[in-house]
């Protein structure tokens, strides 16, 4: 497995001056990529912990954000850190609460979620970090930033605490029913997300299912191994993972459906838990027990901060015209830094580029028959028929799109709807 890693596993970092990893055949890119927009009104913590993260990663990794949400709170926070005018801010007059779910996509087309992605549109962002409600974020970033060409359903990536390397689990929560012929773009998406964030150019999928050999599995899976193994798709598939594999990092890319993806990611997420607090217990029960805990302080810190979800940032939204970072709901300031910096990381990297290049791999003569420019090809099979928005109902939203929400006054958010980095005089 190529592609280098930190002292603790973890990807190495592109470097600070915007330089983008090489591509394929070319060299590398110098070019710093737009400020990261941060919902500050997302999260359990919000705005305090998430603007605490986000001054963090300007102070501390220089990445360029814009703040998001209510410009009074998001002023009063900065004031605490003497940084007032060094982050530009965006007024948004809403907020999705935590519980709302899909339907406050079209609810609020005011939000703090839906004005960061119209800051990407406009071409002013070159991502959305967010620590709201999963649902909520998902579906205002897709009725605002659709599907890229050819994606027929996006997909949450997380990364699995694996070494030598972590491995990308996808999908993590977005598509809970998926076709066979969306596996294998998500095994694209995939790809593109593991040459960008762990820097390997060829990366090995694997297709999660009940067994190793390739007639187990229900109709989804077999079919999948199928067109999988196919090998006319430029992806590398090592062929079926089972459960016990997700955190062996046999493979770079672990591909499942939505519904799947979430039980097991949450399953680890509690055994993870449930296994520190039975080992914190028995390393404080008695004398001899702390004695030998304290001698391994340095190393169980190296195990906790490995295994712990805040110190790779949350999960990506792939398959949008833009780059989306869902951290945890219960994120704290820590937790927003690293999908702050995870976002800079995918920006600088054209992640949007590269897997438009790699589904574009896909089309055999099975995807030859999508259309083409529509970033959501569902109905592509039946002529005649009209390809559905993503409010048709069918993804627990209903109302169509929601327009464009209007600039801000001038005197409010600046000439562009920008707050200058001046602040109101």
């Amino acid at each position: 497995m190529s592609g280098s890693t930190s002292a603790r596993g973890e990807p190495s970092r592109p470097p600070r001056d915007g330089t983008a990893p090489a591509r394929r055949g070319g060299p590398a890119r110098t070019v710093r990529p737009l400020p990261i927009a941060v919902d500050t009104m997302g999260g359990d913590h919000a705005p305090e912990e998430v603007i605490a993260g986000a001054v963090d990663a300007v102070r501390e990794h220089d990445v360029r954000l814009v703040l998001v949400g209510q410009a009074p709170r998001i002023r009063h926070e900065l004031d605490r850190y003497g940084i007032t005018g060094q982050i530009p801010i965006v007024h948004a007059d809403e907020a999705l609460d935590m519980g709302e779910g899909a339907l406050a996509s079209w609810r609020k087309p005011r939000s703090s979620i839906a004005i960061a992605c119209h800051l990407i549109k406009q071409g002013r962002a070159s991502a959305l970090v967010s620590a709201g409600g999963t649902a909520g974020v998902v579906a205002t970033s897709r009725l605002r930033l659709k599907g890229q060409q050819g994606v027929m359903r996006p997909a949450i990536a997380v990364t699995l605490p694996t070494r030598p390397t972590p491995t990308i689990l996808l999908d993590a929560g977005a598509t809970a029913d998926v076709k066979p012929e969306g596996l294998v773009q998500f095994a694209a998406l995939g790809t593109a997300y593991a040459q960008v964030l762990l820097g390997i150019d060829r990366p090995r999928v694997g297709l999660l299912t009940i067994g190793e050999e390739p007639g187990k599995g229900n109709k989804l899976a077999k079919r999948a191994h199928e067109l999988l193994a196919s090998g006319n798709h430029g992806i590398e598939f090592a062929g079926n993972v089972e459960g016990h594999d997700l955190l062996r990092g046999g493979v770079d890319v672990i591909v499942t459906d939505g519904f799947t993806g979430n039980i097991a990611l949450k399953t680890m997420e509690g055994t993870i838990r449930t296994a520190f607090a039975e080992i914190r217990e028995a390393m404080t029960s008695t004398a001899t027990a702390r004695m030998g805990a304290l001698l391994q302080r340095r190393r169980m810190q190296g195990l906790r901060d490995r295994l712990d979800p805040d110190t790779y940032g949350g999960g990506v939204l792939l398959g949008l015209n833009g780059t989306v970072v869902i951290a945890h709901g219960a994120s704290r300031a820590r937790a927003i830094t690293s999908a702050c910096e995870l976002a800079d990381r995918l920006a600088t990297g054209r992640i949007v580029e590269r897997i438009r290049e790699q589904v574009s791999l896909t089309r055999t003569h099975r995807f030859g028959r999508w259309t083409h420019g529509t970033g959501d090809e569902r109905n592509a099979d039946r002529p005649g028929e009209p390809v559905p928005e993503p409010g048709d109902g069918s993804d627990g939203v209903t109302g169509g799109v929601v327009p464009d929400p209007p600039p801000r006054p001038a005197e409010e958010t600046g000439p562009d709807g920008l707050e200058p980095p001046g602040g109101k005089p």
